[in-house]
């Protein structure tokens, strides 16, 4: 269901913990427990997501969260609904400074474990190909993601 890869940053079990608990949440939403679809979650530091932004978006600043999607919303839609998993298909890749969301915790007033989990819902959503660029798809996302939280 996901892989959890630590770079630059020390390994925490309430990160495993917080992960498991939102990602299964996530895919029992979306009624993909059965599915083999899989996630790579990368925690990191500011520097290394403000390099990955720069290389795969062309922008040079540090960010909270990056998703990188393997599928296209309706190729993904379409497997979905025909149960089109024959061998394990990588639903994407999830990459957040855990720093970032420390200091978005105390901005918001929020607890480490909120925050976390909103960037984890955040970027599962984004591989599902929900985006917030046009008002009606963000009020969709933001929907699936109070839901889940």
């Amino acid at each position: 269901m996901y892989e959890i890869i630590y770079q630059d940053i020390e390994e925490k079990k309430e990160y495993k913990e917080i992960i498991k608990k939102v990602i299964s949440k996530c895919f029992k939403e979306e009624n993909l427990e059965n599915s083999k679809l899989s996630i790579t979650i990368t925690l990191t530091t500011p520097e290394q997501i403000r390099q990955i932004n720069k290389t795969y978006r062309n922008i040079n600043k540090a960010t909270d969260v990056l998703s990188f999607p393997m599928f296209e919303k309706e190729e993904l839609e379409k497997k979905i609904a025909q149960n089109d998993f024959i061998h394990e298909d990588i639903l994407g890749d999830i990459i957040i400074s855990i720093e970032k969301v420390e200091e978005q915790a105390k901005e918001y007033e929020h607890s480490f474990e909120r925050e976390f989990s909103y960037m984890l819902v955040h970027g599962f959503y984004h591989l599902m190909g929900y985006d917030h660029i046009q008002e009606e798809d963000k009020t969709i996302m933001r929907q699936k993601e109070e839901k889940v939280l």
